[in-house]
């Protein structure tokens, strides 16, 4: 009775792990359309490796979505087909992260490189861009207080005069702020938006490796349990 009790308890622990993977592949999901959104709309990143990252969080979340309702089911039937199934795809999904992770090791250390490219491109473009791709890049340095990728003086060809900034460097944003004003510092900021995007996208890094390793550690909680839970079928306890 008392191995039947436990092995009770291992079968609602499994189901609510489950459930609590259910919830982080539809995070993971989510997480991964916003990082997505926030490197090519928000900060305009093009560079193909940096949606290596958020393409894989995505697709790990749509598997863990399905993994985690399989394992559901596995739990409350007592399949041990489908229990030992679920066991295997969350160890395949758990080998796939530990490859993100180190994809997304050496994205961090090629960051600095992308950023530069990236928003040295977005000058280029800004005169004759969207007006979309231009409100895109005001509210880029008027949200990170910058001007210019390294300084404010990589707008030089912003205008013919080579001494005009886009109005959105100003300190105070107004109308033609920024005209005649590249090297003001009382009108104008002088530091460039690289070392402020960059700052920015490691601490978001620091928060998806938060969130992936309490992911990870309810994972292995999850491939634990499911064991003991086949182990108790396959003996042939009642766990009903």
């Amino acid at each position: 009775m008392g191995v039947e009790g436990g092995m009770k308890c291992v079968k609602y622990l499994l189901f609510f792990f489950n459930f609590i993977f259910w919830l982080c592949g539809l995070a993971l999901i989510v997480v991964g359309i916003l990082v997505q959104m926030a490197l090519h709309n928000t900060f305009m990143i093009r560079d193909a490796s940096a949606s290596g990252a958020p393409i894989v969080l995505i697709g790990i979340g749509v598997v863990i979505f399905f993994i985690a309702f399989f394992g559901c089911c596995g739990a409350w039937k007592e399949n041990y087909c489908m229990v030992t199934t679920f066991a295997v795809l969350i160890s395949l999904v758990i080998i796939v992260e530990i490859a993100a992770a180190i994809a997304g090791y050496v994205f961090r250390n090629k960051l600095s490189a992308v950023v530069q490219d990236s928003l040295t491109e977005m000058i280029q473009k800004y005169n004759n861009g969207t007006a979309d791709f231009k409100r895109s890049v005001d509210q880029l340095q008027e949200d990170l207080k910058c001007c210019g990728v390294n300084s404010s003086s990589d707008w030089r060809s912003f205008r013919p005069e080579g001494n005009s900034v886009p109005d959105s460097c100003c300190v105070n944003v107004s109308k033609s702020c920024g005209q005649g004003a590249m090297t003001n510092p009382a009108k104008v900021y002088q530091k460039g938006c690289h070392d402020a995007m960059v700052a920015l996208l490691k601490k978001n890094i620091q928060w998806v490796i938060v969130a992936a390793l309490v992911i990870a550690f309810l994972q292995i909680m999850g491939i634990v349990f499911a064991c003991m839970l086949m182990r108790g079928i396959r003996s042939g306890y009642e766990v009903m």
